[in-house]
């Protein structure tokens, strides 16, 4: 006999890792039309990068909204018309004739992405237990660390082929694919028997309730630090490498892919490992190494800087929060799994906060980006102490 659970398995699997993807590719996939974007509405250089604020802007909203409305409603047709809106937003970010609307197009584009990006997490929190789920949150986190990677490379391939519109219809693509295949794929995970009361109200509460909790919000945090630390080397790095050491553009492109496949590396590693130590023991490892890597850089740059040991530095601390982010979303959501989307909702959340609020932050200049990430990175560690890692988890623990 076919076991159909085990073939249904796979698909939603593979579902909600696209659903996870869609949001990052959003962020920078149109980057590369930047320069054509701006001459066509004739803006400068500034409001064109507002439009990529207002997306991550509308991403967090989005998290903190219905993440926790989920609870309440069920994932199912919040994911659904989540997607539906996606879709119809980024046709509508494609026509924009101005910056002020592509600006608030893409905002409320970024709120209608958060929904596959926190319902993602919610739904492996709701269908999966045991020592399998920190394998399938260490899964989405691979896709965070390739999404933002490949998406300017994608977009640079669409911009050239066809202006920079032609990218907000691929998204629009993109999400009509998605739409069909959560219709089809993706069943309710949160039957009414296990919601809480719905409503604003009660969703805002049940975060409240979560950030009371001194081990939830000092493994947020830590994840929201490590972030911004990643976030200053997206910002900064091209500066550093292009500007600060003379590399080309593709010279640079070799070193952001080797960093990325260094937190892919971590994250596999996670997914391996997370079955034999305990979850708190690997987090602080891996922000070890990560903190440790930054702090080496700071060191670098203010003595006597060099491309392979710059190179080297950011790869070991780009490891080490390749797997912060799938032992902290895997931690919280253990801890709030009685409010599996309040408690996606504020990690998600968190994540993309720090990192919109550090990204301003990297300067241009190695030495700067350095101090900021090696600052962001030591923060993470004290707030990792403060959630208590040597406490054991809850029951629902994976260790």
């Amino acid at each position: 006999m076919i076991d159909t659970t085990a073939l249904r398995r796979p698909v939603l699997l593979a579902i909600l890792s696209l659903l996870t993807a869609v949001a990052p590719l959003a962020i920078d996939m149109y980057v590369p039309g930047f320069p054509d974007l701006g001459r066509e509405l004739v803006a400068g250089e500034s409001s064109v990068q507002l439009s990529m604020s207002a997306f991550l802007i509308g991403l967090v909203a989005g998290q903190l909204v219905i993440g926790p409305l989920s609870d309440g409603l069920g994932r199912r047709r919040l994911l659904v018309a989540g997607t539906a809106a996606f879709a119809l937003l980024s046709a509508c970010c494609a026509l924009m004739p101005t910056v002020p609307l592509l600006v608030a197009g893409r905002f409320l584009q970024g709120c209608a992405g958060a929904a596959g990006l926190v319902l993602a997490r919610a739904v492996l929190t709701d269908r999966f237990a045991g020592p399998r789920l920190p394998f399938y949150f260490s899964i989405l986190a691979m896709i965070l660390g390739v999404a933002p990677v490949l998406g300017p490379l994608l977009g640079g391939m669409i911009v050239t082929a066809s202006g920079w519109r032609a990218v907000f219809w691929a998204l629009t693509a993109f999400g009509l694919v998605m739409l069909a295949a959560t219709w089809l794929g993706v069943p309710e995970s949160l039957p009414p028997a296990r919601r809480s009361p719905g409503g604003l109200r009660p969703a805002f509460a049940s975060m409240a309730a979560l950030l009371r909790q001194r081990a939830f919000t000092g493994y947020t945090l830590t994840l929201g630090l490590a972030a911004a630390a990643m976030f200053v080397y997206i910002g900064a790095s091209s500066y550093v490498f292009q500007n600060g050491f003379g590399l080309s553009a593709v010279q640079y492109g070799l070193v952001f892919a080797v960093n990325a496949a260094a937190m892919l590396i971590a994250s596999a590693s996670f997914g391996l490992t997370a079955r034999r130590v305990a979850l708190p023991a690997l987090l602080s490892g891996y922000l070890a190494i990560g903190t440790l890597g930054a702090l080496a850089l700071a060191i670098q740059a203010a003595l006597a800087p060099t491309l392979a040991g710059t190179w080297l530095c950011l790869a070991v601390m780009l490891f080490g929060i390749g797997g912060v982010f799938p032992a902290v979303t895997t931690i919280t959501q253990t801890i709030g799994h009685a409010r599996a989307g309040a408690a996606s909702a504020l990690s998600g959340g968190a994540a993309y906060l720090f990192g919109a609020l550090a990204a301003p932050l990297s300067g241009t200049t190695l030495r700067a980006m350095a101090l900021i990430m090696s600052a962001a990175l030591v923060l993470a560690v004290l707030s990792l102490l403060a959630a208590r890692p040597w406490r054991p988890l809850p029951e629902r623990s994976f260790a």
